[in-house]
């Protein structure tokens, strides 16, 4: 059996914002990927050595860790 993504990544929100949630735990909202590494960091986990691309730790639905929409004006 596989060992599911530590984080996933939801698809964009009507605001731009993706959910994410880091081993089962929902961590807030992301506007861009430097959000969802700041999110690891609180979750006490060091940034600068993620690969935020690695389908192991990360899963990404509705686009890859450079889909991030502009928020409606």
């Amino acid at each position: 059996m596989a060992i599911p993504p530590l984080v996933v990544v939801y698809p964009p929100d009507p605001q731009g914002a993706r959910r994410v949630r880091i081993d089962g735990m929902i961590a807030g909202r992301a506007f861009s990927a430097r959000d969802v590494l700041e999110f690891l960091r609180r979750a006490g986990l060091d940034p600068d050595v993620i690969d935020l691309e690695d389908s192991a730790f990360v899963e990404w639905r509705g686009g890859g860790p450079d889909v991030w929409p502009e928020p409606p004006s």
